[in-house]
C-alpha cells in the first residue's frame, strides 16, 4: 500500500545530559532541539524529522527523565513518559564514560513496564577505549532485553547511520506524516524562543539557566521580508535579571547576537531582535504562568 516506505515515531530518553539533543539534531540534519552542557535543557516534546527514500522518521526528544523538583519538573518528567506510550520505537541513550547509576536503572524500570521496543544508544564514545565498551554492554544486557545495542559518537557523527538504517529496519510501513522537506513540527517562533534560551544558557553561570523561560511577545514579517521578533526573558530573582542584562547591558547584548545569527542563518533572512528581562517569582511552580510560558500538554 505505501510501496515498501517506511515510516513510524522514535522517542528519544535518557538522564539529563547524555547528548539526546545533540543525537536528534545530528541525525535529522538541522538544529531542531537546543543543545547545552546544562542538564534539563529541554523541556518540552521537540519533534525532528528525517525523510530519505527508505521513509520518514519522527524523532521525538524528550525532557531527560528524572525526580523532579517543581512542577515544571513534573511537566517534564509526564512529557517524557507520554512519549513513550505512543511511538514504534525508544532509544535509550546513555553515556559511555558513566557507569549505570539510579538514574539508569530508573529509568530502565520504566522502559520495562512498556512493550515498545527498546535500542540502547551508548553515545560518547569519543572519550573512551573501545576495550571499556565490552563490558559496559554486558552490563547493561544484564539488566535489561534490548532489541539492539548501537554505540555512538552524536558530537562526532560516528556510526549514526547504521543507527538510522536499523530504526528504518524496525519501523513498519506506512506514510509520509510530513513534506519531505519538513524538518520540526514546531513553529518558527518556538524555535526563535528556544534559540534565545540556548543562548542564555551558553552564557549564564550555573544559579540562573534553569529559572529562565524565553516568551516571544511579537513575531513580524515585515513587506521587506525581514523579521521582527520581541521577547521576553523571564526569570525568578531581581539579582537575576542583573545577571541577565550584565554591566552596561553586555549580557543581553550578547545573547540577542548570537541568537539573532542562529536565527538569521535557520529562517535565511534579516532579523531584527528586541529583548526585555522581567521578574516572575518561583513561576516554574505556578500553573497559571507555566501554562503562559506554554508548558501545556
Amino acid at each position: 500500500m505505501f510501496s515498501g516506505k517506511k515510516s513510524g515515531f522514535v522517542a528519544i530518553v535518557g538522564r539529563p545530559n547524555v547528548g539526546k539533543s545533540t543525537l536528534m539534531n545530528q541525525m535529522v540534519g538541522q538544529k531542531v532541539a537546543i543543545m547545552s552542557d546544562k542538564p534539563q535543557t529541554t523541556r518540552n516534546r521537540i519533534q525532528g524529522i528525517l525523510t530519505k527514500e527508505e521513509g520518514q522518521i519522527i524523532f521525538i526528544d524528550t525532557p531527560g527523565i528524572h525526580k523532579p523538583k517543581s512542577k515544571l519538573g513534573d511537566y517534564m518528567v509526564r512529557i517524557a513518559d507520554n512519549a513513550l506510550k505512543e511511538v514504534d520505537l525508544i532509544l535509550f541513550v546513555i553515556d559511555a564514560a558513566e557507569k549505570m547509576g539510579t538514574g539508569e536503572q530508573y529509568i530502565m524500570e520504566r522502559l520495562k513496564s512498556v512493550k515498545t521496543p527498546v535500542y540502547l544508544v551508548i553515545n560518547k564514545i569519543d572519550k573512551v577505549h573501545p576495550n571499556d565498551l565490552l563490558p559496559l554492554i554486558d552490563h547493561y544486557r544484564s539488566e535489561m532485553e534490548f532489541a539492539e545495542i548501537i554505540p555512538v559518537s552524536a558530537l562526532n557523527g560516528n556510526n549514526l547511520n547504521p543507527l538510522i538504517q536499523s530504526i528504518f529496519k524496525a519501523l513498519p510501513e506506512g506514510p509520509f506524516y510530513y513534506p519531505s522537506d519538513t524538518y520540526t513540527d514546531h513553529p518558527e517562533r518556538f524555535i526563535a524562543a528556544e534559540l534565545i534560551r540556548e543562548k542564555a544558557l551558553h552564557l549564564l553561570r550555573e544559579e540562573v539557566p534553569h529559572s529562565l523561560a524565553v516568551v516571544i511577545e511579537e513575531y513580524k514579517e515585515r513587506e521587506s521580508g525581514n523579521l521582527y521578533i520581541h521577547a521576553v526573558i523571564y526569570c525568578e530573582r531581581n539579582s537575576q535579571k542583573g545577571i541577565l542584562i550584565g554591566k552596561n547591558g553586555t549580557m543581553l547584548k550578547e545573547i540577542g547576537r548570537r541568537a539573532r545569527e542562529d536565527m538569521e542563518n535557520l529562517f535565511g533572512t534579516r532579523v531584527f531582535l528586541e529583548l526585555w528581562v522581567k521578574v516572575k517569582e518561583d513561576w516554574r511552580n505556578e500553573e497559571r504562568l507555566l501554562k503562559n510560558f506554554g508548558y501545556q500538554e
